[in-house]
């Protein structure tokens, strides 16, 4: 069985998102952001294809339609970069927007079956958000389903600021 050290280096250990351009976000949006950078350091699996090992501080961006990843070690070398078009997430991600503002409008004044049936759906996007992305990262890193429904919720987030422009 391996040790804490060793599941460590395939792991990442902190999280940031590119804040430049993000003009504001709901509380919805804030929450969604907190709650997935928290789940994502407590618990993932992420190791670099070819590269250094971790724990691994990463940090997103969106820069000209690409996610824009950013991998750095411990050991000092210079960060790894990874990059993904999101011309094939367009579709995803707006759906996913419009059926997170249903479940927030349902909370508020649906019954608890009708919250599930939306909910139901708006899992449903968010794997297949997840599965896209874990395919379009594939080259690069492996990373179990967790880790990119995580590394989706927090893409919609860096998202969600060009909604409003």
């Amino acid at each position: 069985m391996a040790d804490k050290a060793d599941e460590s280096r395939f792991q990442i250990a902190s999280v940031s998102l590119d804040e430049r351009l993000v003009l504001r976000r709901t509380p919805e949006i804030e929450q969604e952001r907190a709650v997935a950078i928290f789940d994502l350091v407590e618990r993932n699996r992420f190791r670099l294809l070819e590269g250094p090992a971790g724990p691994y501080a990463l940090h997103l961006a969106v820069v000209e339609r690409r996610l824009a990843l950013q991998v750095a070690a411990p050991d000092g070398s210079p960060p790894v970069d990874i990059s993904i078009s999101l011309g094939g997430f367009r579709r995803i991600v707006k759906d996913y927007f419009t059926i997170c503002d249903s479940y927030y409008e349902a909370i508020k004044r649906l019954s608890p079956s009708q919250i599930e049936a939306i909910d139901m759906g708006r899992r449903a996007l968010h794997d297949e958000g997840a599965d896209k992305l874990q395919q379009a990262l594939s080259a690069y890193v492996e990373l179990d389903h967790d880790t990119a429904r995580r590394l989706f919720t927090l893409l919609c987030v860096l998202h969600f600021r060009t909604r409003s422009e």
